[in-house]
């Protein structure tokens, strides 16, 4: 057993069997992660419709996205410490399982309380899929070239939900209503669930698994849900709750802190927050999702309330920013095979930084052309990003802590989806007020800023 199997608790490439069986168990794995973006950009396209049909504002739409966003960001890495406990397989099947059942409760909600409630179990089964088939993927190709390909595989087939989120949803939404952008999950999981059984198998051993931080994963969502509420609260004038919320984040940060002094197995081992490369690697992460995220939330508001399009054709307009990074993402796997991170990291964020400064040219009402070039960078520079920067995370550890690192890495990414939809709402404010406008102004520097500080983090990420 080499170390990728002990770190992943799932058998190596060569216990994997043949090719083809390999290659089904990919598709099947990356389904996971599709299911998880398309519930981002299916979303967004619904929010005005949602906003229409159960009566809520801005802040309640927000936490449509965020309630989602902060349970994965918060229970991310527990899941993978759960994951060596009870089996990847096992978590993965139960991920799917959540995610399936949450889903049918979004598309019965009757108010919007419940439906950010379902949201939130709807994140909890995305973090326990992540982790899950995450580590099976890494553990099927081992080998650092063919796991760079097989990231990229990983990347591009889930990144398809980004271009076919906005698209299906549109579609979905003026047809047959929004509630189907969730129930479509519900045959989807079916099936995963189905080919995981046929194909996935649990591994015969594993390492020993420690102890389970229940006082860090129970905390870290409520710190997080707290930030986010607290930023959201205050954006739209809410003092007294954005003062509450503030002080129980700060007494549940707090014992987030102490309870990881104290843990004997951390869900971060505090060597690794120490260490510039992997910290570089997360960074760039979070900023990648927060830029990305905000600018989607906030020019989707801006199409549909400001421009008064349908669902659809606002759909059809985000296309510039996800078929980019569906059509990209396999690219930078390879062009990280080849030049290692650094290349497609510079390249990827630089881009971005440009697409982003269209957004000061942005005047009032609902125009497209100063989002364009905006959607267009900022899905270049995601396609090149993406898988590159996993792979960052994962060399910047030692093997036996990549689990560890791929499952950091993706709550960066949550994390910041969670504070762009609550900062960028916040900032903008409703696409239909007057100082919409230049909420977007400030936005616009604010992202070009965030992508030259990636740029400058990616020199200290490991090159090769």
């Amino acid at each position: 057993m080499d170390s990728t199997t002990q770190a992943t608790g799932v058998p190596c490439a060569a216990e994997a069997g043949p090719e083809p069986r390999r290659g089904a168990m990919l598709a099947i794995l990356c389904a996971g992660m599709f299911l998880v973006l398309l519930d981002v950009t299916i979303v967004n396209v619904a929010l005005p419709g949602i906003g229409r049909a159960l009566g809520t504002g801005l802040p309640g739409l927000q936490g449509v996205v965020d309630g989602y966003a902060v349970a994965i960001a918060g229970l991310l890495l527990g899941g993978g410490a759960l994951g060596d406990r009870i089996g990847h397989r096992r978590l993965t099947l139960t991920g799917f399982a959540l995610f399936g059942l949450a889903s049918l409760a979004c598309g019965a909600a009757p108010a919007a309380g419940p439906l950010i409630a379902a949201r939130v179990a709807q994140g909890a089964g995305a973090a326990l899929l992540l982790p899950g088939s995450l580590a099976l993927i890494t553990a099927l190709y081992s080998g650092r070239a063919e796991q760079a390909r097989a990231l990229g595989v990983w990347a591009g087939i889930s990144s398809t939900a980004l271009p076919a989120g906005p698209l299906l949803g549109g579609l979905l939404v003026d047809t047959i209503g929004w509630r189907w952008i969730f129930l479509l999950n519900v045959p989807i999981t079916a099936a995963a669930i189905t080919g995981v059984l046929a194909l996935v198998r649990e591994p015969g051993r594993r390492r020993a698994a420690a102890a389970l931080d229940r006082a860090g994963m129970a905390l870290a969502p409520l710190t997080l849900g707290g930030l986010v509420w607290t930023v959201i609260a205050a954006g739209h004038g809410h003092r007294d709750g954005a003062a509450v919320a503030a002080v129980l984040t700060l007494a549940a940060g707090a014992a987030f802190v102490l309870a990881e002094r104290r843990a004997a197995a951390p869900m971060v081992p505090g060597g690794l927050l120490r260490a510039p490369a992997f910290l570089g690697a997360g960074g760039i992460a979070l900023i990648m999702n927060l830029v990305t995220n905000g600018v989607l939330f906030v020019a989707t508001l801006r199409l549909q309330q400001a421009g008064h399009r349908s669902a659809l054709l606002a759909g059809a307009m985000l296309l510039p920013m996800a078929a980019p990074l569906a059509v990209l993402a396999p690219v930078s796997g390879r062009l990280t095979a080849r030049f290692g991170t650094r290349v497609p990291l510079a390249a990827g964020t630089a881009v971005a930084a440009a697409g982003c400064l269209s957004l000061v040219g942005a005047g009032p009402g609902g125009g497209y052309a100063a989002l364009l070039p905006a959607l267009l960078g900022i899905g270049i520079g995601d396609g090149l990003v993406v898988t590159a920067v996993v792979a960052a995370a994962m060399r910047a550890v030692p093997p036996e802590h990549a689990g560890l690192a791929g499952g950091f890495n993706n709550t960066a990414r949550q994390v910041g989806t969670a504070l762009g939809v609550a900062v960028y709402g916040a900032v903008a404010g409703p696409a239909t007020h007057p100082a919409f406008a230049s909420g977007l102004h400030v936005l616009a520097w604010a992202s070009v800023a965030l992508w030259l500080a990636a740029l400058a983090l990616t020199r200290v990420v490991p090159a090769r």
